[in-house]
């Protein structure tokens, strides 16, 4: 009997070489007036962003701008909609990365009714419920990684010692429009693409082994999988037809992630990566490369322990053999190998310590205490305490 499951809301989907061109058209179904979110520079210092503003002139679209220099707050999107709203803005186009796509995620969400974000912002905000409706969002990704294109939940951080890393979460949020064109990830520096390609695969392997899984997501996750196998180094440092083969791949396989991400949670890497990520100046991939490693191992030691006839430990061994490209004589075998693999990972993409960013030995009470939010609740089981210490120890 396959169990019970249920899955969210779903963009249409773009994908292809070139799609970037369709983004026009797209948008005229929904109206004349626009307002395009970017990241602060990449997009804007190649051809394509002249390319997509000719485009949309020649579809009667008039448009404004805002760009996105890191990763966005409450008070960016408070902002942008105060200044947006009286321009009667009819369709909110994102091109970008993660925090690009979801600071305007949230601006769409917002620009009908032009209320604070703070409004609706899980766990610090106010706690009323979001009504919509959202203006409809066409989501372009320009990186591969945090598959914001497929999800219904903008984050958004205030840095420092009161910060957090928060989701303004409901499914009207949902893209109507995704367009994933790998094309657009070619300007992607190395340290980019290592930071995302890590997050997208810490989404992956967390979705599959989560408590939510459904035959459906882990269809999609073990897809994703493969397709970062074959495809992340050569995005990373492969050339010609090899790196334009990484980039379709790892463009699948993010996206893959972010509709898995939706739909199952994920688990302890990114129950971490909230406080890490709000208390420091940690970009959210660089957190998810450098703690899977010891996350995967604690999270399998302790179902070894504590729930050995867990699916996740056969799952683990399952990518841990997918990844590899190796049979295993045996399932601990295969955990074994795919342990030592993230390890390596981490090693090859020199991936820094959480201590480079200012972390210390006497914040790793209030990180752990911090952890403890949605993406811990479908962990494949719960940690204590010091196993959550001990995967952020072992990355100090």
């Amino acid at each position: 009997m396959i169990p019970p499951f249920e899955i969210a809301r779903l963009p249409r989907i773009v994908f292809g070489a070139g799609a970037l061109s369709r983004v026009p058209t797209e948008a005229a179904a929904f109206g004349r007036r626009a307002l395009v979110v970017t990241g602060a520079r990449a997009f804007r210092r190649t051809d394509r962003w002249g390319d997509l503003l000719r485009g949309l002139a020649g579809e009667g679209i008039a448009v404004a701008d805002l760009a996105v220099d890191d990763e966005p707050s409450p008070g960016l999107v408070d902002d942008a909609v105060g200044e947006f709203a009286r321009l009667g803005v009819e369709v909110v186009i994102a091109v970008g990365g993660g925090s690009a796509l979801d600071a305007a995620k949230a601006i769409a969400g917002l620009l009908p009714r032009g209320n604070s974000v703070m409004d609706h912002l899980e766990g610090v905000g106010r706690g009323l419920p979001y009504e919509g409706p959202a203006l409809p969002f066409i989501a372009v990704p320009t990186t591969a990684g945090t598959g914001s294109e497929a999800t219904k939940n903008a984050v958004l951080s205030r840095r420092g010692d009161d910060g957090f890393k928060k989701s303004f979460r409901d499914e009207r949020l949902v893209a109507r429009v995704a367009v994933l064109d790998p094309d657009l990830l070619e300007s992607c520096p190395r340290a980019v693409v290592a930071a995302n390609g890590m997050d997208a695969f810490t989404q992956l392997l967390e979705s599959v082994v989560s408590t939510r899984a459904n035959p459906m997501t882990d269809a999609l996750g073990w897809s994703g999988l493969e397709s970062f196998r074959d495809g992340f180094w050569d995005m990373l440092d492969g050339t010609g037809d090899a790196a334009a083969g990484g980039r379709s791949r790892m463009a699948h396989a993010s996206l893959m992630s972010g509709i898995n991400l939706a739909q199952t949670g994920l688990g302890s890497v990114h129950g971490l990566a909230s406080p890490l990520g709000a208390l420091f100046p940690i970009p959210h991939g660089v957190v998810c490369g450098t703690l899977v490693g010891a996350a995967t191992e604690v999270n399998i030691r302790a179902l070894e322990a504590r729930r050995p006839d867990s699916p996740a430990l056969a799952k683990y061994a399952r990518a841990g053999a997918l990844l590899t490209r190796r049979s295993h004589a045996t399932d601990a075998e295969a955990r074994r190998a795919l342990v030592d693999l993230l390890n390596d990972w981490i090693e090859r993409l020199d991936l820094p310590r959480l201590s480079r960013y200012g972390m210390g030995e006497t914040d790793l009470e209030r990180v752990v205490v911090a952890s403890g939010g949605n993406s811990m609740k479908t962990n494949p089981l719960p940690l204590d305490p010091a196993e959550i210490a001990e995967v952020v120890t072992r990355r100090l």
